[in-house]
């Protein structure tokens, strides 16, 4: 284990109702509020006009932004920093999402940057300021109500990587699970995988002494798995939707991963495929992330040996370890396929025609990537073809 220092400063509001918090949250930071939310879905389900309402309560003077996008992008991030600059905005509030909430970030500390938050997102610049902001979520999934990573897209580009900094924390987030009652079966199955890849990148690297790390993340895992079919069984369930949110948050936010980095290298790949394509996150990281297995499995038997016994349940005895490796593989991918999500790229109409440029955005940032094996443009190929 390495050394390490943990601060998270993110207020984290949970439970039926914590909605009215907002107005004992918002006004410690001024009266001036950028409400930013994606589609339609907080219209219709009624906490649109229940934030309006809390926000009038306490005579917020309220500007937004509507139309975020899943895979969110620097276009519309800008868009948000325009704003922010012309009307002196104090606070922003994000209403969704993890792909709202990135946006939020990017749209916060682009609104304090000299210059375009593009260079931030691709590391040509950094930032030093951001305007505080909060968060309303309604999806589980990403776990960005509780760090500091965003991700955003250049459409124009195709391009789509993640940035992050100390000053892009939510100074709180509200999580009422009752407010994902009506994300639909497939956004669910999709946040279900995400969280569920943070807990494996997370996990495969080859620090000594994570005990208590890897018995966190795995019984995460454990958790989510046993949780999963239930709710899908049940998309109003109170018990399993809030289990389900709470694993989302736990999952990235940083508690899981004390003293190691973890590996971060199917991310990489799946960011390329939907900068190219514009699938879902989720999708995208069911397809890539058990073929990544398969191929860095020699790395560390033992380490995939482990997942599969104290996670997948898999029968040891009698066994070489890579194959009881293997099953653990093979048991997960029988897991995502069951819930509903996807297994091959074809799933999306994606071709081979599309693997070259797709593994060139994978090391347009340095030539390697990963953490627990380093990856390059030809291995991005090698598991891209294995994905179709």
């Amino acid at each position: 284990m390495q050394n390490f220092t943990y601060y998270n400063p993110t207020k984290l509001i949970f439970g039926e109702g914590q909605v009215e918090q907002l107005k004992h949250e918002v006004p410690q930071y001024g009266k001036k509020v950028l409400l930013v939310y994606g589609g339609g879905s907080i219209k219709r389900n009624g906490l649109y006009d229940q934030v309006l309402s809390l926000l009038s309560e306490i005579d917020a003077e309220v500007y937004e932004l509507s139309g975020v996008e899943p895979n969110p992008r620097i276009s519309t991030v800008r868009k948000g920093v325009e704003i922010c600059k012309k009307e002196g905005i104090d606070f922003l509030l994000a209403v969704g999402g993890g792909s709202t909430i990135d946006c939020t970030k990017a749209i916060a500390a682009g609104a304090k940057f000299d210059g375009d938050f593009w260079d931030v997102v691709i590391k040509k610049a950094s930032v030093t300021d951001s305007l505080p902001f909060g968060t309303i979520l309604t999806l589980a999934a990403t776990g960005s109500e509780m760090n500091a990573g965003s991700v955003i897209t250049n459409w124009e580009t195709n391009e789509k990587h993640g940035w992050g900094s100390p000053y892009s924390y939510p100074r709180f987030s509200i999580l009422d699970p009752v407010n994902t009652y009506t994300v639909p079966k497939d956004q669910t199955v999709y946040g279900i995988v995400d969280m569920m890849s943070h807990a494996f990148e997370h996990y495969f690297h080859h620090e000594p002494n994570t005990l208590l790390q890897d018995r966190m993340v795995e019984g995460l895992l454990k958790t989510v798995i046993e949780t999963a079919p239930k709710l899908l069984a049940d998309l109003e369930s109170y018990e399993h939707r809030a289990t389900i949110l709470y694993n989302g948050t736990m999952a990235l936010n940083g508690m899981v991963n004390m003293g190691y980095n973890g590996d971060w290298a199917s991310h990489n790949l799946e960011h390329a495929v939907s900068a190219v394509h514009d699938i879902p996150h989720g999708g995208g990281l069911a397809i890539l992330f058990p073929n990544w297995m398969e191929y860095v499995l020699d790395e560390n038997v033992a380490r995939f040996k482990q997942l599969a016994v104290r996670v997948f349940d898999v029968d040891e005895a009698g066994k070489e370890d890579r194959d009881v490796a293997l099953e653990g593989i093979r048991k997960l991918r029988e897991f995502w396929n069951s819930i509903g999500a996807p297994a091959r790229l074809a799933d999306y109409d994606i071709t081979e025609d599309s693997i070259e440029e797709m593994a060139e955005k994978t090391v347009i940032a340095r030539p390697e990537f990963g953490n627990f094996k380093k990856l390059n443009k030809q291995d991005s190929i090698a598991i891209y073809k294995k994905s179709l």
